[in-house]
């Protein structure tokens, strides 16, 4: 394994396991939850939530290269009591927002499962590389977590062999949480095997073995470096190529010229509609609970 500085919260940390053809990404969020959720009182199973949507956000968004690039994760439905989870994340920066009814979520109790707070819903991943490159799957909100229906992202729409772990603690005060991301590179060559048609293939079978083998106590502990999870997991392996991502950070991306941009862009007509009694046009940011009084 390569040797640098240990990591242990609010960056990514990558790292290949060359002899397996697998790619992994470790992140444990600390300090970075709190500013992302401090603009929102949120009741505590919505801030479970989004501190495990955080975590998903960072593992898939630390798979992209370039400062443009940028994931969004939105779980959405009609029929639960979460009608919307919105979560992205760009160059390290990450926002999130949830929209849920504050009383029926109060009737769920204190642990509420997946399919109780989203009923019939649909997760929607979306991957922005550059300029004109955008990339979408939409699957079925199903299994216990978050997590659970990312990887099944993964499996029907990129048909990739993934393993993903997620773990979180939400205290009074402090919040933390971790998780880890491992998948087999598709050999894509021409006249070889395509090993993501083959869930069964034997350094798969070993990969996913060990990474499943990983603990909540594991992915939270602050005494534990990610580059030590991965020893624990991989140290019999030959060559663990470490390599160092982004910093985390909360980063609301709402501003003043831009809203005015684009209210600019409507017709007096209907901006006359859009002002309050005062004659002021306000937009609210969802994200970050800040409001924008506009100069129009």
């Amino acid at each position: 394994m390569n040797t640098h500085s240990e990591t242990f919260s609010d960056k990514v940390l990558g790292f290949t396991l060359p002899a397996r053809n697998a790619r992994a990404r470790v992140v444990r969020l600390d300090g970075v939850i709190s500013d992302v959720l401090a603009a929102h009182d949120y009741p505590a199973p919505i801030t479970h939530l989004l501190s495990e949507a955080l975590v998903l956000a960072a593992l898939m968004g630390g798979l992209l290269k370039g400062d443009d690039a940028q994931l969004t994760m939105q779980a959405q439905t009609q029929t639960g009591v979460v009608s919307l989870l919105v979560c992205d994340f760009r160059a390290g920066e990450m926002r999130s927002y949830a929209k849920f009814d504050a009383e029926e979520l109060d009737v769920l109790g204190a642990n509420p499962s997946l399919s109780a707070m989203f009923g019939d819903g649909y997760l929607a991943i979306t991957f922005e590389t550059g300029p004109g490159q955008r990339y979408q799957g939409i699957v079925p909100l199903e299994g216990e977590t978050l997590a659970d229906a990312c990887q099944a992202y993964f499996t029907q729409s990129e048909q990739i062999p993934t393993i993903i772990r997620v773990a979180s603690h939400a205290g009074a005060k402090h919040h933390v949480a971790g998780g880890l991301l491992i998948q087999h590179f598709p050999d894509g060559e021409e006249g070889r095997e395509r090993l993501h048609v083959r869930m069964d293939h034997p350094d798969w079978e070993h990969v996913s073995v060990m990474a499943g083998s990983i603990s909540h106590k594991e992915l939270l502990d602050p005494t534990l470096s990610m580059e030590g999870i991965a020893w624990r997991l991989f140290h019999e392996e030959n060559e663990v190529r470490v390599q160092p991502g982004a910093n985390l950070s909360r980063g609301c991306r709402c501003n003043q010229e831009y809203y005015e941009g684009v209210i600019k862009r409507f017709p007096a007509a209907e901006q006359a509609d859009m002002r309050n009694e005062d004659g002021k046009i306000v937009v609210d940011c969802a994200f970050c609970a800040k409001a924008f009084e506009l100069q129009i």
